[in-house]
């Protein structure tokens, strides 16, 4: 069953985040849209799944992806997201956008992105070649 007080929080977390995206130096932000993605970051070396939203928190069409976002947190945390999300306190890599609020719930590039870097990596595709795949989407 689908937790609805929870879910409406954190949709309004993630609603106040793409907010911030348009008030917070929206220019500087659709520019990393636009141009490309900003400088990959190094993933953690400790870095794990465990943060990434369990499926009964998500919509349930995005179950499987969250889920498999959590197979892969190593790989994730080393996508710069493209959205321009990473001006949001907090927000770090790719793997940012599938914790906490979920922001990738209510963003079709960070979706799209995810689903990339899924399959790529079950392709056996090193973090390397994920990368410039997703630089190729700019």
């Amino acid at each position: 069953m689908y937790a609805h007080r929870r879910d409406r929080r954190d949709f309004l977390r993630a609603l106040g985040r793409v907010a911030a995206l348009v008030t917070v130096a929206p220019l500087d932000l659709l520019g990393d849209v636009v141009e490309g993605p900003r400088q990959h970051p190094d993933p953690r070396p400790d870095v794990d799944g465990s943060a990434v939203l369990a499926a009964d928190r998500v919509m349930p069409r995005l179950a499987e992806l969250f889920d498999a976002i959590r197979e892969i947190p190593h790989i994730a945390d080393g996508i710069a997201c493209r959205c321009g999300c990473g001006a949001i306190e907090g927000m770090r890599s790719l793997l940012s956008c599938y914790e906490g609020a979920g922001m990738a719930q209510f963003c079709m590039i960070c979706e799209g992105d995810g689903r990339l870097v899924v399959r790529l990596g079950r392709e056996g595709r090193s973090l390397d070649q994920i990368r410039s795949a997703i630089d190729g989407l700019a």
